[in-house]
């Protein structure tokens, strides 16, 4: 907690220097378990996203950082957690789910992988599966710039929740509409 606290105070100041810009901060509940799904681009993506937010945030990370010595055992003290990329993976689901109904806040990358071209493409059903698993509402978010450090915006959008059954076409539904929540915040930010 100490490490966050830390990164937690430099990044911002970091960010602010080269000129980034954010809006929506207080959409963020202030307690209770919630889900900030974001478009990705760089792997600046997970401190610019946290750092204009008041509550930590945890992240799924893929399996291979945590095997790297050192800056696995840092990125658990930062609240992430591993998933294997490109598997349905229980476990990462369970601690996920785990998280959220402890009441933390869990960023995801919903298109799994950071996108070459700029563009946000299409997103697996895991966001919409963990918020009807932990009812937990999804802060949809937008970030720009990351991939190139410069003209650096993030939109934290209004919470949405997911309703009804989770069966696949419900959860690819909200999959969806969460996509183009993201892709219609993308667009206001770089307009600013």
């Amino acid at each position: 907690m100490i490490l966050y606290r830390i990164l937690h105070t430099v990044f911002p100041l970091f960010f602010r220097l080269l000129g980034a810009k954010h809006r929506g901060a207080d959409n963020l509940p202030p307690e209770g378990g919630v889900i900030v799904a974001a478009n990705h681009l760089s792997n600046w993506d997970p401190p610019f996203l946290a750092s204009f937010l008041a509550r930590p945030v945890g992240y799924m990370a893929k399996q291979e950082l945590f095997e790297i010595p050192i800056f696995g055992t840092v990125i658990r003290w930062l609240f992430a957690f591993p998933v294997r990329r490109g598997a349905a993976d229980r476990s990462a689901v369970k601690a996920a789910v785990k998280e959220l109904r402890e009441g933390r806040c869990v960023g995801i990358f919903p298109e799994g992988t950071r996108s070459k071209d700029g563009e946000i493409h299409h997103f697996g059903a895991g966001v919409a599966l963990l918020a009807a698993m932990s009812g937990s509402p999804v802060v949809p978010t937008a970030i720009s710039g990351t991939d190139k450090m410069r003209g650096l915006r993030v939109v934290y959008g209004e919470p949405m929740r997911f309703e009804g059954k989770s069966d696949r076409a419900a959860l690819d539904a909200f999959s969806e509409k969460l996509r183009e929540k993201i892709v219609n915040l993308k667009e206001e930010c770089e307009k600013e």
